[in-house]
């Protein structure tokens, strides 16, 4: 038996990268689990389709209900759906950080309003939020996509507080810099890819970059029943980034003059 026996999950943006390991780590545990996303062709069984963009209110609400309808409720709510951006704050027109801001702290609204009639009803009501080491640390060029995951993680505890009456638990997981598509699109297009992938692992302590399958382990432990008491948590999953400071070798003294 699996501690997420007899559960629904709605996982956002679950058809890939951190969203879709958790779906599948959080089926292999018991739940029955739906993955919304703007493209959800391929979905290994069980996971239940749903296609629907986070910035799309009447679709999100049909596409909860579905979920809802096909499973007799839901217990667990991911909201993972999310897009990055680079630059700083002269970088970014109005228009992207309208887009970005809508679909990584908006949609995440969204989505949980159309949830929530169905957390209600359940025993074991948990939302996961994805944020980022981003909204704890200041990263260079990450201004607008900062910006939006400390909306999440100030949501997160907001959320928390309104809710806990309700016996619904929120939490959030911090994620550094994870493999997935999105970063691997952003290694792609860089001028030198292995020297800013060297980059990216050297700034997490542990000297590479988070997995997928990590995170998603992280995100079922905040979404367990086994973790009943833990509400308004931030849970780093950052090889050591937001809290540790290494001593780095000391550089080789300079030459002298000749």
């Amino acid at each position: 038996m699996g501690d997420f026996d007899g559960l629904a999950a709605l996982v956002t943006g679950g058809a890939s990268g951190i969203g879709l390991a958790t779906a599948t780590l959080l089926a292999s545990r018991g739940a029955r689990v739906a993955c919304l996303d703007v493209d959800a062709d391929g979905l290994p069984e069980p996971l239940v389709a749903l296609v629907a963009d986070v910035t799309d209110d009447e679709a999100v609400r049909a596409a909860v209900e579905l979920a809802a309808g096909t499973f007799g409720g839901i217990d667990i709510l991911v909201n993972n759906a999310g897009i990055g951006a680079q630059g700083t704050v002269a970088d970014n027109a109005d228009a992207e950080w309208h887009h970005v801001l809508d679909v990584n702290v908006v949609g995440m609204v969204r989505v949980t309003r159309a949830t929530l009639p169905h957390l209600r009803k359940s025993r074991h009501a948990a939302i996961v939020n994805t944020c980022s080491i981003a909204a704890t640390a200041g990263l260079p060029n990450r201004a607008l996509y900062s910006a939006s995951k400390g909306a999440v993680q100030s949501l997160t505890l907001a959320m928390a507080a309104d809710h806990l009456a309700e016996g619904i638990r929120v939490n959030c997981v911090n994620p550094g810099t994870a493999d997935t598509p999105w970063v691997r699109r952003l290694l792609a297009a860089a001028e030198d890819p292995d020297a800013e992938l060297r980059a990216l692992a050297a700034r997490q302590p542990n000297g590479r970059l988070v997995s997928a399958q990590e995170v998603a382990a992280a995100i079922a432990y905040l979404a367990s029943p086994l973790t009943s008491a833990t509400t308004g948590t931030v849970l780093a999953v950052d090889g050591g980034m937001h809290g540790l400071r290494l001593r780095q070798p000391a550089p080789p003294p300079p030459h002298p003059p000749t």
